[in-house]
């Protein structure tokens, strides 16, 4: 969004806004300029503005003239922001725009291409041929091109033709179009935004008030495409609307975050490597549809959040690779802008423009889709000078350091630029590394996103679960270990679509053992997750009990829960621990403070078996769990607990009707003053095998 510049009250003068974009003029651009402030400091600049007489006929004139112009004309507070990296929202004047201008309908294109010696805009209305007619002006010394074409209407394609200081002319979708054709064609469509209503107040206003550090966060990750398919072609956003909703209402999660659905071009990237970052996908519809799909999720109490990617992008010859003929959106350093690994190229996150473009891209999210939260791909690729580079590959900073400085820079900004506008938006890292503070406020030192996700805790647990149980004795650590660093970052804990695809195999099949014991193993893994400090991300597809890993290019194995079968049985664990998280307070409450859990036993490798407590706020407000890694029913097993009362098992991975052997404790379980593991009380209960269980104080009294 564009910032409130300040104010500065003096008499007969009037405060003055950077939203008045259209109203401040050259002259006020050249004092700005003439002040000589530090651009990150643009935020507190003061622009004086007098209104004598002569000064009010001119503001009548031009609130006269005014009813001709548009939110998306290129005023010089317009170019100016955006070539400082200010602009948060060139969305509503970059790109194509339906306008009135000169009396006429019609749209006003606008790009940057610095290095461009001419640029033209082509398309339906001359048959995608270069005419000097459609020979865009050059705005600014420092790139920007616009025409206003008469007479275009929505829907109509179209390409900016960029002619090379080396006299070539490339053909390149819209950096900031609205709407693509599905791929294989690459051409931008003039598209109308104005059309949708929103219904989803209610939800937007209770997101007012949304504390998300204490409250639950259990998020389903999906893949639009193949989620579910019709005749194996893709969904629309709409039909998508008619079933996920209610699908994960019904399972009891909070959230879905959506695979990326900005434009790109091969299938098989996922949306990861992208070419239109305002464009959403052609693939399911159009952006209305998306829309709908949005408050649909919305009108069913489940919050969206976007993944995005402001690392990289692909090399794709019409989309932004060497966009004016030469570096552009990209580093000018081959070594800094290729992306080895991925065969992509790396924003140049220190050029003004480029920032204006990423930072005015999330809100566009935010603001104009009601996104709940972000979630940034590859933060590792964006902090380091050094990821993915051999020694000799990469250049130090100026301290001698691989931390990209202005990459930093810019993630500081956005996340800080997010939380002054939409501070209940959530956003996520995903960062692999030790990098500190990452989701610590700016003030402390930190990145400031609100969450990290915890590679370290899915990476050290998936390996744990993989080992025979007769030598999980040995890598007891890979449970214990998280809880060592637990509260260095508000961590979320992800099992994500990168752990069930590329030969990982799924979900079920990283289990150990026989049919049984993987089902078995599965829920015991998934319950563990739930009871840990942090919030939740699952992948689609493992609540089925798939065996075969994820395929981008078919649905998920839906005719698995068709008839009763252990498959059906997983189903009902999924629902029924995901509604159990969300009914518990002290599973979510206390996540970020050190309160909120406390070990029994860490210690017990020979059996395997781990005892904590998760505590809520109110003093007798906990749960007591028992997780037993082995297909051993431990008996008369004693489990030291803080109160003296009655105890009755509220959860029980190993029923019956989950799949399980069904060793469950059915009578209420009286504790004993028999002090043990450190605790003051202790019980005497029995242990279901390679399962999890959940105990709760009862009302005490009753142990009168």
């Amino acid at each position: 969004m564009v910032r409130n510049i300040g104010t500065a009250v003096k008499k007969n003068s009037r405060k003055k806004t950077i939203n008045d974009v259209n109203s401040i003029n050259s002259n006020t651009i050249t004092d700005i300029k003439n002040k000589k402030l530090d651009s990150n400091n643009i935020d507190s600049l003061n622009i004086e503005k007098s209104i004598d007489n002569d000064k009010n006929i001119e503001e009548n004139a031009r609130k006269k003239s005014a009813k001709t112009k548009t939110k998306c004309e290129v005023s010089d507070m317009n170019i100016y922001l955006f070539h400082e990296g200010k602009h948060y929202e060139a969305y509503k004047f970059m790109g194509a725009h339906l306008v009135y201008e000169k009396r006429k309908k019609g749209v006003r294109f606008t790009t940057w291409a610095p290095k461009a010696k001419n640029v033209y805009i082509t398309g339906d209305f001359c048959n995608f041929k270069i005419e000097q007619e459609y020979k865009m002006e050059k705005i600014s010394k420092e790139g920007l091109w616009s025409i206003f074409v008469p007479n275009i209407t929505a829907g109509e394609k179209y390409k900016y033709v960029i002619e090379t200081t080396s006299g070539k002319f490339n053909y390149k979708a819209d950096p900031y179009a609205f709407k693509s054709e599905v791929r294989p064609n690459t051409a931008s469509i003039v598209a109308d935004n104005t059309k949708y209503k929103w219904n989803d107040r209610s939800w937007m206003m209770k997101r007012k008030r949304f504390n998300m550090y204490e409250s639950p966060i259990n998020i389903y990750e999906v893949h639009l495409g193949s989620w579910k398919r019709k005749n194996n072609e893709f969904m629309t956003y709409r039909e998508i609307a008619d079933e996920l909703p209610k699908y994960v209402s019904e399972m009891g999660y909070t959230h879905v975050e959506i695979l990326p659905i900005i434009e790109h071009p091969l299938d098989a990237s996922w949306g990861y490597q992208a070419v239109g970052y305002y464009s959403v996908t052609s693939r399911h519809g159009d952006i209305n549809d998306l829309k709908y799909l949005i408050d649909e999720l919305h009108k069913a109490g489940i919050g969206v959040i976007l993944d995005w990617v402001p690392s990289h992008f692909c090399k794709d010859a019409h989309g932004l690779y060497m966009f004016d003929g030469t570096p552009t959106y990209e580093y000018e350093e081959e070594w800094k802008r290729d992306n080895k690994g991925w065969g992509t190229y790396n924003f140049d996150l220190g050029k003004a423009e480029v920032n204006s473009f990423l930072i005015s891209n999330l809100f566009y999210w935010i603001k104009e889709f009601h996104i709940d939260g972000i979630r940034n791909d590859a933060v590792s690729n964006m902090l380091y000078l050094s990821y993915g580079r051999n020694n000799g590959e990469w250049i130090p900073n100026k301290y001698g350091g691989d931390g990209n400085l202005e990459a930093i820079e810019f993630i500081k900004t956005n996340n800080k630029a997010i939380h002054e506008e939409y501070p209940t938006v959530m956003t996520i890292a995903e960062e692999s590394t030790a990098w500190p503070k990452i989701s610590k406020p700016i003030e402390d030192g930190g990145l400031g996103f609100n969450f990290k996700w915890n590679m370290g805790w899915m990476h050290d647990t998936l390996k744990y679960i993989k080992d025979d149980p007769v030598f999980r004795k040995y890598n007891h650590n890979k449970i214990t270990f998280s809880m060592a660093y637990n509260y260095s970052e508000n961590f979320i804990l992800p099992i994500s679509h990168d752990e069930v695809v590329h030969g990982k195999g799924s979900l079920l099949n990283k289990m150990w053992g026989d049919q049984w014991n993987k089902f078995a193993g599965l829920r015991l893994y998934i319950a563990h997750m739930i009871a840990h400090p942090g919030k939740k991300l699952i992948f689609m597809g493992s609540e089925l009990g798939e065996f075969i890993e994820w395929r981008e290019y078919e649905e998920l194995e839906w005719n698995l829960i068709e008839n009763d079968s252990i498959h059906t049985k997983n189903h009902k664990f999924f629902k029924d621990i995901n509604n159990f998280y969300k009914e518990n307070k002290s599973l979510w409450e206390k996540d970020y403070d050190i309160d909120g859990y406390e070990w029994i036993d860490a210690n017990n490798a020979d059996e395997s078996i781990f005892s904590f407590i998760r505590r809520g706020k109110k003093e007798n407000d906990f749960l007591i769990f028992i997780c037993n890694y082995t297909p051993v029913v431990r008996y008369d097993f004693r489990v030291g607990v803080p109160t003296l009362g009655i105890y009755k098992e509220t959860f029980n991975t190993d029923k019956e009707e989950y799949g399980g052997s069904g060793q469950v404790i059915e009578n209420v379980i009286v504790a004993e003053e028999i002090p043990y593991n450190n605790q003051p009380y202790s019980i005497n209960i029995k242990v279901p095998p390679m399962a999890a269980i959940a105990l709760k104080l009862e009302n005490i009294n009753k142990l009168k």
